[in-house]
């Protein structure tokens, strides 16, 4: 009977010790993988906030820059149709620039400043830049106007690409190409390997004068890239 007694009672200290505490165990675990679990949905909504937000952002800048490609298009046509041989001259460069100011607020761009694109046609990269006047604009005060920059080599690329480029000092009526004597009909020359044409709802601006004038690369939109 003895033995009975004390086995009875080591089988009720054996009960208490391990077989109660399990369900508080597996509680425990539940509550460690439930944790993990939630972790986990709060990380994966971070990372679906983050590709929305990618998503938005080059959505937005395709927009940008499909209305930049338009201005550009449009720029070219008008100096082809006043200057016929520009066309030639700009296929035959290393590369060109057009900006237009189209005197309003522009669809996405949100300020009348000129914005751009310049196309370097020996690489295919393209460099979304914007425009700010010291001045009135180009003229007396014209609010309208595109801007094609015709870009000799290299350096001169990098000089109107890279950083902010201003423009310097006067320019003059007609320019030079500086490789076979052959005069670049309506553009002036603003720098080294660089010159312009300037065309306004009137025509060409032969007299008008750019000095001032601040271009400088779109960070922003140039960031966004393609997926």
């Amino acid at each position: 009977m003895r033995y009975l007694k004390v086995f009875m009672t080591m089988s009720l200290v054996f009960l208490l010790c391990v077989v109660l505490p399990m369900p508080v165990y597996a509680a425990n675990n539940d509550n460690g993988t439930e944790t993990v679990t939630t972790n986990t949905s709060k990380e994966q909504k971070e990372l679906d906030k983050k590709a929305e937000k990618e998503r938005k952002q080059l959505e937005k800048a395709q927009k940008e820059r499909a209305e930049i490609d338009e201005l550009s298009k449009k720029a070219l046509e008008r100096l082809y149709e006043k200057v016929p041989s520009a066309q030639r001259v700009i296929g035959e460069s290393y590369a060109y620039a057009t900006l237009s100011n189209t005197g309003m607020k522009l669809g996405l761009f949100g300020s009348a400043h000129g914005r751009g694109v310049a196309i370097n046609n020996n690489t295919g990269e393209r460099v979304y830049m914007r425009m700010s006047e010291a001045g009135v604009g180009i003229g007396l005060g014209v609010k309208e106007y595109d801007l094609v920059f015709v870009i000799a080599n290299e350096q001169a690329w990098n000089s109107f690409t890279k950083d902010d480029w201003k423009v310097g000092g006067s320019a003059e009526a007609s320019a030079n190409d500086g490789e076979d004597g052959a005069s670049l009909e309506g553009a002036t020359v603003i720098d080294d390997g660089l010159w312009v044409y300037q065309i306004t709802k009137k025509g060409l601006a032969l007299d008008a004068s750019i000095k001032g004038t601040n271009i400088y690369p779109d960070k922003k939109l140039n960031d966004v890239k393609n997926t």
